[in-house]
């Protein structure tokens, strides 16, 4: 009996052993291959009939620029805001394929191109795309050379385009559109038949790999997976597809296997395949809890191709009462992102992707609007890890073109969600131009392609005119005060998409008017820069604090502040300042009031914990009223070790609807030293900060952004170096603007200028990672300052 079950084990451990190697088989050698190493670029030339010369080597005598994807045109500074780089460049690289390649499928995919892109193989045209957002793949099998070198040469145009969405010039546009291939690029080498590209596809609701939950509880779910396999062969072939869902652990806890199927030469055969799985692990914003989802296509027991996808297992219900993810009531607490970064424009590596939603996570936001555009494929990779709720957008600002803008832009539709259709995180679909006065016919129809490409009762699309849409994303400025949309009485879901910037710029809010008295016009609005001290900082917070808690009052179902990050745009010449962080990711004092919204007791990721703000530097003799955010029952505040007081919560009328409202202290006499303030729950003390008066500049203490993801070496990875400068004790001066000096060792580079004055008493660089792992010293100095050195390892 022993040897039996001892036998029985060996057996089934060999076959487990087998199965393990056909899937490992496949994944050491994937089918994707990034692509984005070894291209040349060069801008601004008279290339007029000369696309065979610049795909030769030797053909002409330009001075072609070494560079890696993601790449920008043009590094922009920030100081030049309506200045942006438009027109024509070239990127082109070589690549040799070996003749064992021959018998498979050769494919490059472009996540991005902004935004009317031609591109040629060895000097002849082979694809034409227009649209700077969503990807394109090209399929190359019958056109690319072995055993010597290919050029693929891609010849970019981001000028203004009627056609194109968004289609407004950029002179009158509310964001810019920076040029170049700045997502990644992709080198496909696939079997003959093969798990088919949707967007490439271009057919309803086909192509690619779709997960849909049809039902879930914690004691079981029950997944519908569809498969499109695609045979390139000249003859029929037998295939089959086996899923296999496996956790954190990487146990399989599910698997289907289908029948064989007979896919036709040069056709698509669909798989639908049902994934029972039996005590699920659920995702939410508290718990985003991710299975990976591998699908094998399988001949004669061979894995031929493959594909691995994060999926999550929730339920979705929107309706005019609420949000309800697996039946939980969620409240939207959201802000708008546009992806912008200094210098860079567009062009972020997927950990600068991160880091974006990694900050979103950490104000305090359960959820993000893609304004006004669709993002990286790694941004919604991050909110599905770190439990950010989405609502997905195509692009699109205050402009209805004719005809073929029309038909760009509903096919934006259909790519954006054919991309995206399997992250967990989305919830909306925008398939809506932004403050547009569309056609009925165009929202009849963009409404349409959403529900046919995602037949299923949990699809939402969303749009800021309240007529052919799921739900309604007006901004708050789109009603007047005082009741803006609380008196909004149609079954219909709202969604307030926007609010805090617009109604306070141009003064018509209606219920914080006495506190505007002898303030200032650009003191009174939203518009805030780091710069402007802190008494505008605190205006800023507080029109953030009294619009949410004015939209709180109902019946909408959450709201989305205008916005993340301060952003650059065409028709000004100032940076759009509205952001609770500044354009280099750095927060001002509404960031803290929206983390206060947030826990106290910590998500599944660990952000919402205690949490304390002192939002006053604590160097003005006049500023005797303390403001404090916190997520704490209780805090009490302490001025050179003497108790101020322990305070509950503000109860006025623009606090009483917040989850957790500021807390206000008056000071009775100011005088300089140390404000201390402790949160307590419960009774309990929970945490502590604290906020110095700053003495005299005396050193640099230099940070690195890493937000949640290494700094990667050998992925164009940028990261942020904030140089701060401080008293002995390490208190940053919010005044000071000392120029600072970096250096930075090994084969990193640093990215504009390395001389750069501190704003509000920080210098920013953005340095990137060299193209293998190595140990960096990053140096900031500063005259009369002493030099601070940090030491990071890029990984």
């Amino acid at each position: 009996m022993k040897f039996y079950y001892m036998n029985k084990y060996i057996i089934g451990l060999l076959l487990l052993l087998i199965g393990a190697g056909q899937q490992l088989k496949a994944q050491n050698q994937p089918a994707e291959h990034r692509f984005n190493d070894n291209w040349q670029f060069v801008k601004d030339i008279d290339t007029t009939n000369a696309v065979r010369a610049l795909s030769t080597e030797n053909g002409s005598r330009i001075n072609w620029e070494k560079i890696s994807l993601p790449h920008t045109p043009r590094l922009e500074p920030v100081k030049k805001v309506n200045e942006q780089w438009q027109g024509t460049c070239y990127y082109r690289k070589y690549f040799t394929l070996p003749s064992a390649d021959k018998n498979k499928r050769i494919a490059i995919r472009f996540d991005a191109a902004m935004h009317e892109a031609d591109v040629y193989l060895n000097g002849k045209p082979v694809f034409k795309h227009l649209g700077g957002y969503l990807p394109f793949t090209i399929d190359l099998s019958d056109k690319v050379l072995f055993n010597q070198p290919n050029c693929i040469l891609v010849k970019l145009n981001n000028q203004d385009n009627e056609a194109i969405p968004p289609g407004k010039p950029i002179k009158d546009l509310d964001f810019n559109y920076y040029g170049g291939l700045y997502r990644s690029t992709w080198l496909i080498k696939q079997n003959k038949i093969f798990i088919s590209d949707a967007v490439q596809e271009n057919l309803e609701a086909r192509g690619g790999i779709t997960v849909h939950t049809d039902e879930a509880t914690s004691q079981k779910a029950v997944l519908t997976v569809k498969t499109d396999l695609c045979n390139q062969n000249v003859d029929a072939q037998q295939a089959s597809i086996k899923l296999n869902l496996v956790n954190t652990q990487g146990k399989v806890v599910a698997t289907a296997l289908s029948s064989q199927h007979t896919v036709a030469a040069g056709q698509l055969q669909g798989f639908s395949q049902i994934l029972t799985v039996q005590q699920p692990q659920l995702w939410s914003p508290i718990k985003p809890y991710l299975y990976q989802l591998q699908v094998q296509v399988l001949q004669k027991g061979k894995v031929v191709d493959e594909q691995i996808i994060n999926t999550g297992i929730r339920t979705l219900k929107i309706d005019a009462a609420g949000v309800y993810i697996t039946g939980q009531k969620i409240n939207l607490v959201g802000t708008n992102r546009h992806q912008e970064y200094p210098l860079l424009g567009y062009a972020l590596s997927d950990q600068m992707q991160y880091r974006d939603a990694w900050k979103i996570k950490e104000a305090g936001f359960n959820f993000v609007r893609c304004s006004h555009y669709p993002p990286s494929p790694a941004f919604l990779d991050a909110c599905d890890e770190l439990g950010i709720l989405v609502m997905d957008a195509i692009p699109g600002w205050q402009y209805f073109g004719k005809e073929e803008f029309q038909k760009n832009s509903l096919q934006n539709i259909r790519d954006m969600i054919r991309r995206d259709r399997n992250h967990p995180s989305i919830i909306l679909w925008e398939a809506s131009l932004n403050e547009t006065d569309m056609s009925k016919p165009y929202m009849d129809t963009a409404n349409a392609i959403a529900h046919r490409e995602l037949p299923y009762k949990d699809t939402y699309t969303s749009g800021w005119i309240g007529y052919a849409y799921d739900v309604f994303n007006p901004a708050r400025q789109h009603a007047k005060a005082p009741d803006y949309w609380k008196k909004y009485d149609r079954q219909k879901p709202v969604l307030i998409a926007e609010y805090g910037d617009w109604e306070y710029y141009a003064q018509n809010a209606g219920f914080n008017q006495k506190a505007y008295e002898g303030l200032k016009q650009e003191e009174r609005n939203s518009r805030q820069l780091r710069t402007d001290g802190q008494q505008r900082l605190l205006q800023q917070a507080l029109n953030y604090q009294e619009s949410h808690n004015d939209n709180l009052y109902g019946p909408n179902i959450g709201d989305a502040n205008w916005l993340m990050f301060d952003y650059k745009r065409g028709y000004a010449s100032d940076i759009e300042s509205s952001g609770v962080m500044d354009i280099y990711r750095l927060p001002k004092f509404a960031f803290y009031f929206y983390q206060s919204q947030y826990g106290p007791v910590p998500d599944a990721k660990g952000f919402g914990k205690p949490m304390l703000f002192i939002a006053n530097y604590w160097n003005d003799a006049k500023q005797k009223t303390v403001k404090v955010f916190s997520n704490c029952q209780q805090v009490e505040l302490f001025l050179n070790g003497k108790s101020i007081g322990k305070h509950q919560p503000d109860a006025d009328a623009i606090s009483r609807n917040l989850k957790h409202a500021p807390f206000t202290f008056e000071i009775p006499q100011c005088v300089a030293g140390t404000l201390k303030a402790v949160g307590y729950i419960n009774g309990k003390r929970a945490v502590v900060t604290s906020q110095a008066t700053p003495g005299k500049p005396y050193q640099i203490v230099l940070k690195a952004d890493e937000s949640g993801k290494a700094w990667r070496a050998g992925e164009n990875d940028a990261m942020l170096f904030y140089a701060c400068v401080a008293d002995k004790d390490g208190t940053l001066i919010p005044d000071a603007n000392n120029l600072i000096a970096f250096a930075s060792s090994g084969n990193t580079q640093l990215v504009g200028n390395n001389h750069i004055s501190a704003e509000a008493g920080i210098a920013t660089v953005l340095i990137k990672a060299g193209s293998k792992s190595e140990v960096v010293k990053v140096t900031a100095s500063g005259a009369g300052l002493r030099t601070a050195i940090l030491t990071i390892k890029t990984q």
